[in-house]
C-alpha cells in the first residue's frame, strides 16, 4: 500500500509487507510512521534505515548495496545498514535505524532507533593496547580532517582528553560550500556549522582558538599565542591549505578578494551588495563555483584564465568543454589563454591589454598546502608532509592529515597529496584511528564532487597525467563518463549523472587494491 502523503513513496511498511516483495541482497523504498524508510535484505535478514544520507539527504535508494553497506549516490558517504553507522565520510554522523518484525512470511517495521553520533561504535582492536597509555591528543587545525579526526576518536571509545587548535573562530564548518550554495545565497549561515553549539563540549573535545607558533617534539608540547603551551601524548597535523596569491600590481586594492574561509566568503558575498561587474581570475573548481554562485547572485562575471579549456589539466577536453558551455549558457564570458597584468579600481587588465570593468574581483588560482610549522620541526617534507601507510610523519608520535598530507596510494602506486574535503575527512578518521593504534592502512580511492548550476560532476581515483580517455556520451547528453586511463589501466573516472556508474568504479578500485580495468 502506498502513502496518500505525496513526499513518501512505496508501500506502508508499518502495516507490513510480504518477504517475497523483497529480493535478496536487494533495497526497497517505503516509509513507516510518516518518514521514508529503505528496507535491505542480506539472506533472510532484513533491516530499515533512513532513506535519506545523513550528509546532504541524499536518497539512498538510489545508491549501491554492498553486503551490509549502502553507498549513497551523491557524495559516496556509506552506512552500514544493519546498526545505520556512518562507515564513510563526508556523512559524519549515523542514519536512524528501525526495528524489523518477521511473522508468518511477512515484514513490519516498528521503532525507531535513534543513537548519539559520537557512541564509540568503532573501537579499535582489543591488542591494541597502547591506547591506554595515552592521555591527550592534539590536532593543529579544525577543518575537515582535524574535526573528524577529534569526533573519530571518541566514537573509537577515547576517553581521553582531546584539544582541536584553530585560529578561526567559526571552524569546524561545511568548507565546501563557501564557493557553492551560501556564496550563492541558497544555503543561510545557520547551515554551515557541521556541528550545533555545544557538541564538542558536550562530547569532551575542547577547542582553543589561536596560531600555533611552535611545536616541541622533545617535551611533546604545542605552544599556541595567547595561551599557555599545550602537552600532548599523540599529535595531528591537519593545517590544510592557503590560497596562493598573485604578484600582480593591484592586487590589494579593496575590491579584490581571495577565497578559501568563511570570512573570506562572507566579504565576497558583502560586496556584491554594490557590485555589479565581477572577474573571477583562475577556471578551477573554486573559480567556476565562484563564477556560478556570482550568476545566481545576478552580477555580470567574466573568467580570466591561462588555459584554453576551464578544468581541463584536471577533467580533459571533454568535459572542459561541457563545462566551458554550460557556465557560457549562464551568461558567463570566458578569456582563455590569457592572464591579468594588473588590476584597476575599477578594471582588470589582461596580458593582451584588453580591459574588463569590475567593481569585485575574485582570485581563484590554486591553493598550497600550510607547512609552516612541519618544516620548523623538522619533518620530512616533499611538497608536502611525507607520511606512511598510517599516516605516522617521520617524528614519532606526530601524524598529519588532509592537504597536506602525502601518502603512499596503493591505487595509482604513487606518493600523492590530494585536495578533496571528503578525503581529507576520512584521512583523519584513519590517522584518529591509528593513533589509538589501530594499524590500518589508509586506503580510500580519492574522490570529489563539484557543482555547476544543476549540473554536478563526481570523480574516483586520481590522475596527474595519462596517456588516453575513453568518453562514453557527447557533449550534447545529459548523462557523460570519461576514463582516464594509463598503459590501458584506469586511472580516474568522472562522471555526470553516472552515480551508479561512480559508485560501482571506485568499489572495484579499491577491492583490487591497485589501479585496475574499469567494469
Amino acid at each position: 500500500m502506498t502513502s496518500e502523503n505525496p513526499t513518501l513513496k512505496g508501500p506502508d511498511f508499518g502495516r507490513g509487507i510480504n518477504l517475497s516483495d523483497l529480493t535478496s541482497n536487494g533495497m526497497l523504498l517505503g516509509h513507516a510512521n510518516g518518514e521514508a524508510v529503505l528496507v535491505s535484505r542480506t539472506g533472510d535478514e532484513v533491516f530499515a534505515i533512513s532513506a535519506h544520507c545523513s550528509h546532504y539527504g541524499g536518497p539512498l535508494a538510489e545508491g549501491v548495496l554492498d553486503g551490509d553497506t549502502i553507498h549513497c549516490p551523491w557524495h559516496h558517504a556509506c552506512f552500514n545498514v544493519r546498526t545505520g553507522e556512518a562507515l564513510r565520510a563526508p556523512a559524519l554522523s549515523p542514519v536512524a535505524c528501525w526495528q524489523v518484525e518477521q511473522r508468518d512470511g511477512k515484514v513490519m517495521v516498528t521503532n525507531k532507533i535513534e543513537r548519539d553520533p559520537l557512541a564509540p561504535t568503532m573501537r579499535v582492536p582489543a591488542n591494541a593496547d597502547h591506547v591506554t597509555r595515552l592521555e591527550r591528543v592534539v590536532i593543529i587545525g579544525a577543518g575537515a580532517a582535524g574535526s573528524a579526526a577529534a569526533e573519530m576518536l571518541r566514537r573509537s571509545g577515547f576517553e581521553g582528553e582531546v584539544t582541536l587548535v584553530d585560529v578561526e573562530e567559526e571552524a569546524p564548518y561545511d568548507r565546501p560550500n563557501v564557493s557553492k550554495d551560501f556564496l550563492a545565497g541558497k544555503m543561510s549561515e545557520e547551515c554551515m556549522p557541521l556541528r550545533a553549539d555545544g557538541f564538542h563540549a558536550q562530547h569532551g573535545i575542547s577547542i582553543m582558538r589561536g596560531r600555533v607558533t611552535s611545536i616541541n617534539p622533545d617535551a611533546k608540547s604545542v605552544s599556541v599565542a595567547g595561551h599557555d603551551d599545550v602537552l600532548y601524548s599523540a599529535l595531528l597535523l591537519a593545517t590544510g591549505a592557503e590560497p596562493i596569491r598573485l604578484d600582480l600590481p593591484g592586487d590589494d586594492r579593496p575590491h579584490v578578494h581571495y577565497l578559501r574561509s568563511l570570512t573570506d566568503s562572507r566579504a565576497v558575498i558583502a560586496a556584491t551588495e554594490t557590485a555589479r561587474r565581477a572577474v573571477v581570475v583562475g577556471a578551477s573548481f573554486i573559480g567556476l563555483e565562484v563564477a556560478a554562485s556570482l550568476r545566481a547572485r545576478g552580477l555580470d562575471v567574466h573568467v580570466v584564465a591561462r588555459e584554453s579549456l576551464p578544468l581541463e589539466p584536471v577533467l580533459g577536453p571533454q568535459l572542459g568543454a561541457v563545462v566551458r558551455d554550460l557556465h557560457e549558457k549562464h551568461g558567463v564570458s570566458f578569456h582563455l589563454g590569457h592572464t591579468p597584468a594588473r588590476i584597476d579600481d575599477d578594471a582588470v587588465v589582461l596580458d593582451d591589454g584588453t580591459r574588463l570593468p569590475a567593481d569585485l574581483v575574485v582570485i581563484g588560482v590554486g591553493v598550497r598546502p600550510r607547512l609552516e610549522l612541519a618544516t620548523d620541526v623538522g619533518i620530512a617534507l616533499d611538497r608536502g608532509v611525507l607520511v606512511n601507510e598510517y599516516l605516522e610523519t617521520s617524528i614519532p608520535g606526530i601524524f598529519a592529515a588532509g592537504d597536506i598530507a602525502r601518502w603512499p596510494d596503493p591505487h595509482s602506486g604513487q606518493r600523492i597529496r590530494v585536495e578533496h574535503w571528503a578525503l581529507a575527512q576520512r584521512m583523519g578518521q584513519a590517522a584518529a584511528r591509528n593513533i589509538l593504534g589501530a594499524r590500518e592502512r589508509f586506503t580510500p580511492v580519492p574522490f570529489f564532487w563539484s557543482n555547476h548550476y544543476d549540473m554536478s560532476i563526481r570523480y574516483v581515483g586520481h590522475a596527474e597525467s595519462w596517456d588516453a580517455t575513453r568518453v562514453e556520451g557527447t557533449e550534447d547528453d545529459s548523462a557523460l563518463a570519461v576514463r582516464f586511463e594509463r598503459d590501458g589501466q584506469l586511472l580516474a573516472l568522472a562522471t555526470v549523472a553516472r552515480d551508479e556508474l561512480s559508485l560501482r568504479t571506485e568499489q572495484m578500485m579499491e577491492r583490487v587494491g591497485a589501479v585496475g580495468r574499469g567494469p
